[in-house]
């Protein structure tokens, strides 16, 4: 298992993805109550495997890494994206929101031998990128901080004049990012997210991001070429979504260029085996019950069965009502119920979560997708435990040579 710390862990999507990877966490940091009274809520209730998590609200700003001892190996989370988001006021450096300077901090403190990131998609807007390359080069030097008048285009400058110089020495991480999709991965939702992975530098360790594996295209060949899609799900040959002849050849040939691996995952998908919300006195599941007055309006539409879901979203004052609705096969739109939104982020069934619909489906529109968590966990968790293997042989052989 690998030893870690997570920071702004909200309602536990990244946190249980990474359980899942071989992560055992020494603490969950978060401020927000009701999130952190989902994890505890989670915990209480048995949730397989996440039985010894000590979830504390606190602010990041408080905490003395300290106290959790030298032998951390990973720290991970997903700081604060309102100064980044695409729905928000777009402040970047200059909203008191933007807990980056704490994940530094944090890394500078406790060392790892690996870290994992995300954000939102808005963080590599053009108009941020002095900025995210600011971020970035904190995460690789963690211990050039700022000077006391220093703002950060200052420290940036500073940072920059090290990466440039012949030496390098101090604490360092090797630091990699890519914006990525989560419905590649077989999250049933188009996701787009900036994570951020870093190795300390002194261990020489060589990674990339896990390559996708789902399409888009295998999607459409399921669909419109092969039709195993519609059979799949026992969908009548009247009710299935039509292409023309030349739209189809377009399709396969496309498909058969290069391998595109498995399909992308759609709401139907998703939502398989659940009840009707609407005709479900005593719900079956938790957190599936029916909500009304869902509407269309201008921009906002909803989710397409036979499509990955769109973004599932929070909302910085609350949840916007177009976006997070399915639009039924009868042509009617309803919104999504707390467990259809959970599976599209790739919770558990046994997963719950607290608090009316709304404070719900920000918990849920602010996680990590579990499943996409859990593939670049894995990946990173993997280099670790080689770490670890290799240092263990090390030391047994400095043993019999003594």
């Amino acid at each position: 298992m690998i030893s870690s710390i997570e920071l702004f862990s909200g309602a536990g999507g990244l946190a249980l993805g990474l359980h899942q990877a071989g992560f055992s966490h020494k603490a969950l940091l978060e401020v927000d109550e009701d999130s952190c009274e989902t994890i505890r809520a989670n915990v209480l209730l048995g949730f397989p495997g996440i039985e010894n998590w000590k979830i504390s609200q606190t602010d990041v700003r408080a905490v003395n890494y300290a106290d959790f001892g030298p032998d951390v190996q990973a720290v991970s989370g997903g700081p604060p994206c309102q100064p980044f988001s695409l729905g928000g006021k777009h402040k970047a450096n200059a909203d008191s929101r933007d807990m980056f300077p704490e994940a530094v901090r944090a890394i500078r403190e406790l060392c790892p031998q690996a870290f994992i990131f995300e954000n939102v998609k808005g963080l590599m807007r053009k108009s941020f990128s002095p900025y995210f390359n600011y971020i970035l080069l904190q995460l690789s030097y963690p211990e050039i901080t700022a000077g006391e008048n220093d703002g950060w285009i200052e420290h940036l400058g500073r940072l920059e004049r090290h990466h440039t110089s012949n030496s390098h020495a101090g604490l360092g991480y090797n630091v990699t990012f890519r914006l990525l999709n989560a419905a590649d991965y077989g999250v049933p939702q188009n996701r787009y997210r900036v994570v951020i992975v870093g190795f300390r530098d002194d261990l020489d360790v060589r990674w990339s991001f896990p390559e996708p594996t789902h399409s888009k295209e295998s999607l459409m060949y399921s669909k419109f070429a092969d039709g195993s899609y519609w059979e799949e799900h026992q969908i009548a040959s009247k009710n299935r979504s039509q292409v023309s002849t030349k739209e189809r050849g377009e399709i396969i040939r496309l498909f058969e260029e290069k391998e595109h691996g498995e399909r992308w995952q759609t709401v139907r998908d998703a939502i398989k085996g659940l009840p009707d919300p609407q005709n479900s006195a005593v719900p079956e599941y938790a957190n599936h019950e029916f909500r009304a007055g869902a509407r269309p309006y201008a921009g906002h539409s909803g989710s397409s069965m036979d499509e990955p879901s769109k973004t599932i979203k929070a909302g910085v004052h609350g949840v916007p009502g177009g976006e997070n609705m399915l639009a039924l096969d009868n042509g009617s739109l309803r919104y999504y119920t707390v467990r259809e939104s959970a599976r599209i982020q790739t919770f558990p069934d046994k997963y719950i979560f607290l608090g009316s619909w709304s404070e719900s489906m920000r918990q849920i529109g602010n996680a990590v997708p579990v499943r996409l968590a859990a593939i670049i966990g894995k990946s990173v968790a993997d280099k670790v435990e080689r770490l670890k293997e290799f240092e263990s042989q090390r030391e047994l052989s400095n043993y019999k040579t003594v």
